[in-house]
């Protein structure tokens, strides 16, 4: 059919199959429940058991088929043991987002070493960890997709202890663009999503109607254009572009979600 007959099926990804990291925190739940409802097959792995269950069994009510997968991608044999796990499942892998991560706020003059170096290893090392697995794979299928998630503080700084995290994104914004041009020519596309604040567990407390959350809001909220915080399904439209032929063209992006926050 020709899409400009139907131009949504750019965005069909049912049937592909999905590779999630990290898919019980803020991220990844919400990637995992829109891809799960757009139709994909999905692998999810997760440190934390419960919470790796309670979102399993969302995504098989939404009608998913799921394998889930209770470890953390901390090193080389773990990310590609992932992967394999997933072509073991489902015969393949499509799509793989790589959701896990962690922040750890500390100035920098009291900030020791080895905090810094865990950060960067969350955020870093096991992004490209996890993306060099999954293009040895679609290499050899041809084709796939790779969604890293940054955030805003790769491109901005924050006066509150994030010299860990910061660099962290930044060097994540890097490896998407090195990896964009690199994987390119073999059918593998590779960008990454940058939220700023969005509705979770963990930034339910901004949403309250508290006088300290209507400080901190009031603050946010006069750099961010279109007025408001950002809520779940404002990554929807994003990651099912990033996930799907609809950005075969694109590569090496970061995709800022962020109501306009880092264009002003």
């Amino acid at each position: 059919m020709n899409v400009m007959q139907n131009p949504l099926s750019m965005f069909d990804v049912k049937g592909d199959v999905a590779l999630i990291t990290g898919a019980s925190g803020a991220f990844g739940m919400v990637a995992a429940r829109i891809l799960a409802g757009a139709g994909c097959k999905l692998v999810l792995v997760a440190g934390n058991p419960e919470a790796l269950d309670e979102i399993s069994g969302e995504c098989r009510e939404l009608g998913a088929e799921v394998t889930a997968i209770n470890t953390r991608p901390g090193d080389e044999e773990t990310c590609e043991g992932l992967v394999a796990q997933a072509v073991e499942a489902y015969g393949k892998l499509d799509i793989l987002v790589v959701a896990s991560g962690m922040n750890k706020v500390a100035l920098v003059t009291e900030m020791e070493p080895e905090t810094f170096t865990s950060v960067m290893d969350a955020n870093v090392t096991q992004s490209w960890l996890l993306a060099r697995a999954a293009a040895r794979q679609m290499k050899e299928q041809g084709s796939g997709k790779i969604v890293l998630v940054s955030s805003a503080r790769g491109l901005l700084g924050h006066p509150a202890g994030y010299s860990a995290y910061c660099a962290s994104k930044s060097a994540v914004d890097g490896i998407t663009k090195a990896l964009g041009c690199e994987l390119a020519a073999s059918g593998i596309i590779v960008n990454a999503i940058a939220p700023t604040v969005f509705r979770s567990p963990l930034t339910a407390w901004m949403f309250e109607d508290s006088e300290e959350a209507k400080k901190v809001r009031t603050g946010f909220l006069a750099r961010v254009p279109v007025g408001r915080l950002g809520e779940p399904e404002d990554l929807a439209g994003p990651l099912l572009f990033l996930a799907s032929k609809a950005s075969d063209f694109y590569t090496g992006h970061i995709l800022y979600a962020d109501g306009g926050y880092t264009a002003g």
